[in-house]
């Protein structure tokens, strides 16, 4: 038996042929797409994807043209918060397979829209015994195949909403070297700020461009009085913000309406941007705009 050190060349597998057309396709996806932004956290449960959606979602109100990626490969969520079922059937094209269509037009790809049910979960092996680096690698591959094989057409922005952990940065800096910047997303807790500043040293470290932190959900609004009272007990977030040197973005009181589809199938801030959550939302979308701008100068 011949081992890889005994192949002359790569062994007749063109793989090395194989890797370039991939990123030259990829390349191609993303040159038509003028600005990438992540939004992340250190751990689930923040308000991550609703957020996302409704960043989205304002910048479409102002005329600007969207896309999500929904890079939660195991715990998606994007389709259900844009109305987008397993019976919206993908397009496929001799240029790649055409971006889902969500509420207000906002282009998507997630993993829910390649499964047969909505409650089925993302198998990546039969094999009980895979390790992690398996796994892993499954993933990150999947990845890349989400970006480069969707036709997402020209966009303003292409928001990807990240999965818990920090370590998934690594996949998305590799495939998106050119990304805007980061958003950080936490709560008013000690937990979720002690791990989002772990998440903020390790993109520093990388070199990731952080474009601030937003605290979400760090009051609420009552649905009857629009008065808004303390939801968590914790540190003001924007201590922290100053301490690890970078922009805080704002607070994103906690409104039960958010997570839930409108009366007409849109999205909460389409349908309440005047609203005290509508705002805040609106003062994040400034902040992140200006921050692109200023890099861009």
């Amino acid at each position: 038996m011949k081992t890889y050190e005994d192949l002359a060349g790569d062994g007749g597998s063109n793989i090395i042929s194989q890797v370039v057309s991939q990123r030259e396709k990829l390349r191609a996806r993303l040159d038509k797409i003028k600005h990438k932004v992540a939004l992340m956290s250190g751990k689930g449960g923040v308000g991550k994807s609703s957020i996302t959606a409704n960043i989205a979602a304002c910048l479409v109100d102002r005329g600007h043209s969207v896309g999500i990626l929904d890079a939660d490969l195991n715990g998606p969520s994007i389709c259900h918060l844009l109305g987008v079922g397993n019976d919206q059937k993908l397009v496929i094209t001799d240029d790649g397979i055409n971006a889902g269509e969500g509420a207000m037009g906002i282009k998507i790809m997630s993993m829910d829209m390649l499964l047969s049910s909505p409650d089925s979960p993302v198998m990546w092996t039969d094999d009980a015994g895979a390790t992690s680096t398996w796994v892993s690698t499954m993933e990150s591959t999947a990845l890349r195949e989400l970006l480069a094989d969707t036709n997402w057409g020209e966009l303003d922005y292409l928001l990807i909403d990240m999965p818990p952990g920090s370590d998934r940065m690594d996949n998305i800096r590799d495939l998106i070297p050119e990304l805007a910047g980061v958003v950080e997303i936490t709560i008013p807790s000690q937990l979720s700020q002690h791990i989002v500043s772990k998440s903020i040293t390790k993109n520093n470290k990388m070199g990731v461009p952080i474009i601030g932190l937003i605290e979400n959900m760090a009051t609420y609004v009552c649905p009857h009085c629009d008065k808004e009272g303390k939801l968590f007990e914790g540190e003001d977030a924007e201590q922290l913000s100053s301490k690890k040197g970078i922009n805080y973005i704002g607070k994103i009181p906690f409104d039960t309406r958010v997570s839930r589809k409108t009366a007409s199938g849109s999205l909460f801030y389409a349908e309440n941007k005047d609203s005290i959550t509508g705002k805040a939302i609106a003062q994040a979308v400034d902040s992140i705009i200006k921050f692109i701008e200023n890099k861009s100068n």
